[in-house]
């Protein structure tokens, strides 16, 4: 047995390891899907803004920017549904995995598209969401 092997087996034999509990390394308790929803208007805006718009090199500026939002948009809710939410959030609102799903495909839709009505799909989605998580900080 190497002398590290053997140093962490007594280690382990006077103070046996405690499970530790947390949704991070370092848990900051602040979550508000607002950050969704902001980059997602974002999105809508910039759709909005390309389509009324003939100069392409403004065009095709929005639309780098407007990818950019929609990942920001992926990031935040993933960080809701992984972080926050919690199984019993799931029991009590079982659509929870559903309108998650959803809101990411949307924002992925959204990269692809200038399409306002997909962006409007997006901010409806996440603002089911967002209900849903004020709900469950009440109680």
């Amino acid at each position: 047995m190497r002398i590290i092997d053997r140093v962490l087996a007594a280690v382990d034999r006077v103070a046996p390891p405690h499970v530790a509990h947390a949704h991070c390394d370092l848990p900051c308790g602040v979550y508000d899907p607002a950050q969704a929803r902001i980059e997602a208007e974002s999105v809508k805006a910039i759709q909005q803004k390309y389509n009324d718009s003939n100069d392409e090199e403004f065009r095709t500026r929005a639309l780098q920017i407007k990818e950019e939002r929609a990942d920001l948009v992926k990031h935040h809710l993933w960080v809701l549904w992984t972080d926050y939410f919690k199984p019993e959030h799931l029991e009590k609102y079982p659509q929870l995995h559903e309108l998650f799903w959803k809101a990411t495909k949307s924002a992925g839709e959204s990269k692809k598209t200038t399409d306002t009505a997909v962006g409007q799909r997006l901010l409806d989605e996440i603002a089911e969401i967002t209900t849903i998580f004020w709900e469950t900080k009440k109680g």
